[in-house]
């Protein structure tokens, strides 16, 4: 039962649509009417400006991370499921989200926050790994499946020298699953049409 409710919770911390509701409560906005369509945090910047898409970006940030800690609160102390699992449900639910119709962003921001609650280190190389790249492409889309191959990397050589696999599985499923939900932005960086941020 202990096992059913937390993963239920971890899908629901990551059904959280941030960019859809502040966009409605703060600025009477859809944002899914707008640019991309989905509620990630590079459409929020696109639509609702610099400020909502920090916050945004924040809040999805720690959805991953809250689903990670989950059975570190005393309610779930008898689960047997690895956090990384539920790192993972946090990020279909990002995807997948019950509250907005299970049409949500692609995750960046949330697999980032899996990451920050489970292997500091890895999100701080990426941290800087995505402003670093997002500074001289412009390009979120390409910025964010930059940072997702750097974390594939890091994870296998960390899974070799400390035999965490765990960490590498759970990496290799958010670089599929970033790549996949960007085959659209691939086409268009080859193109040349991908739109590029100017806020940075």
């Amino acid at each position: 039962m202990t096992n059913t409710l937390i993963l239920i919770c971890a899908y629901v911390i990551g059904s959280i649509p941030s960019g859809l509701w502040i966009g409605k409560w703060f600025y009477k906005t859809d944002i899914r009417q707008h640019g991309s369509g989905n509620l990630g945090a590079t459409n929020t910047f696109r639509i609702l400006g610099k400020k909502a898409g920090i916050v945004v970006t924040i809040i999805d940030v720690f959805k991953g991370t809250a689903a990670v800690l989950l059975p570190l609160m005393p309610f779930f102390a008898d689960s047997t499921i690895h956090p990384l699992i539920l790192g993972i449900v946090s990020v279909v639910g990002h995807m997948f989200p019950i509250f907005a119709g299970f049409r949500g962003g692609k995750a960046v921001a949330t697999s980032a926050g899996v990451l920050l609650g489970y292997s500091w280190p890895l999100f701080v190389v990426l941290f800087f790994t995505f402003f670093l790249s997002l500074k001289v492409t412009k390009i979120v889309s390409l910025t964010s499946m930059i940072a997702a191959s750097v974390a594939l990397i890091y994870s296998i050589v960390y899974g070799f020298f400390k035999e965490d696999w765990a960490l590498f599985i759970l990496v290799a499923f958010l670089f599929t699953f970033i790549f996949y939900r960007h085959r659209e932005n691939i086409k268009r960086i080859k193109a040349g049409t991908e739109p590029k941020v100017k806020w940075i």
